[in-house]
């Protein structure tokens, strides 16, 4: 009998672990002896994969904020490097991380190792330094949108379209009434949705805003209810002091753990920060106003290395800014309130916002887990 196929995984952040998740699933549908190790979250070792460390360890954001963090990443990409040339897996996976993959992908595939990479690095938005680290680390990146993979193929790497999960998951038009009705929320009232990140650093900068463009917005609209769902449990007690804090102990807000897809479904427009949040938003065709803040050290360097005009997914893969962003010094709760307000009091420009979506739901429905699953195995079995 073979011997059973042996996957290295590297995930970061929560996003990374339900790809990973995913993924591990699939393969073992195909190959039931499957073997997987490596950097993993909750999902991915509740789904059997064998932790050589946790994926929260990854989840640092900006490029400032990172720095404090480098001595101990470094430390643990010598350590996965190493074992994994020591134990060759017959395929490595690097699924997003690409600050921590793309150079243990180079480290990996020199010592003969087939090495995938599921969702490319933004590197047609900026930092296309990063294309030679790819084309040297990388025998195949799995790609999300299809610009991606045309862009990389331009670019001299070797790049598939599977699709987006997340569209694969995700049906439309689920019920408003259906959704409120699960979270307790009034059926008889507006609601706005806050997404202010999955990041605690993302959260604590931007949930205080969040909270001032809410309180503004009733005094316009008085019986307006908000929805918080809080991307992972540790988050909860910095949204509880946000909300329990005298400037904002008056708003009717619920707060959930996870369920943001129903949060989003329930609402008539969502705040969220630019990120997974807004593309989800999109495939569920709610109305929504993005905001995102970094570090401002981090804005500086990272606005001279863009090269796109917009920030948001939607108005990415739309070309147009069909979605209202605001960034940094921009984003007040003055101009995120008057934005929200124009979608709760104007129905027609709502229904014009989320016109599109629909089509790109379509474009992105693929059957994304199983297409890169089969690359892998692929990969893995040369």
């Amino acid at each position: 009998m073979a011997d059973a196929l042996r996957i290295g995984l590297v995930a970061g952040e929560l996003s990374g672990d339900r790809l990973g998740a995913a993924l591990i699933y699939a393969i073992r549908k195909r190959h039931p002896q499957a073997q997987f190790e490596g950097i993993a979250g909750p999902g991915m070792r509740q789904a059997g994969c064998r932790a050589l460390a946790h994926s929260e360890r990854l989840a640092v954001m900006g490029l400032v904020e990172v720095l404090g963090h480098l001595p101990g990443l470094f430390r643990l990409r010598r350590k996965i490097t190493r074992h994994f040339r020591r134990q060759p897996p017959d395929v490595f996976v690097g699924i997003d991380a690409p600050d921590f993959n793309l150079s243990l992908e180079k480290s990996l595939k020199r010592a003969g190792i087939p090495t995938v990479h599921w969702v490319s690095p933004s590197v047609w938005a900026w930092r296309q330094y990063r294309l030679g680290k790819i084309r040297h680390g990388v025998d195949l990146m799995l790609t999300l949108f299809p610009f991606e993979a045309q862009f990389l193929e331009q670019h001299g790497v070797c790049a598939q379209f599977v699709g987006h999960p997340l569209a694969d998951e995700i049906t439309a038009n689920t019920s408003q009434q259906g959704a409120r009705e699960r979270l307790g929320l009034d059926n008889n009232r507006q609601c706005i949705a806050l997404l202010p990140g999955s990041r605690a650093t993302e959260v604590k900068r931007l949930l205080p805003l969040f909270l001032d463009a809410a309180q503004l917005c009733t005094r316009v609209i008085t019986d307006v209810q908000f929805v918080l769902p809080v991307a992972a449990a540790d988050l909860l007690p910095v949204c509880k002091r946000w909300l329990d804090s005298a400037q904002h102990d008056d708003l009717a807000v619920t707060l959930l753990e996870s369920q943001a897809g129903d949060a989003m479904t329930a609402a008539d427009a969502v705040l969220l920060a630019s990120g997974t949040a807004a593309l989800e938003c999109m495939l569920l065709e709610r109305p929504m106003v993005v905001a995102y803040r970094l570090q401002p050290l981090s804005y500086q360097l990272v606005s001279r290395l863009l090269r796109v005009p917009y920030v948001s997914l939607p108005n990415h893969l739309l070309g147009t800014k069909q979605v209202p962003e605001y960034l940094q010094a921009d984003a007040t709760p003055e101009k995120l309130a008057g934005a929200l307000l124009e979608l709760l009091q104007d129905p027609q420009k709502a229904a014009q916002q989320i016109e599109p979506f629909a089509q790109v739901r379509r474009q992105l429905r693929q059957n994304a887990v199983q297409r890169a699953a089969q690359h892998i195995i692929e990969r893995g079995m040369h």
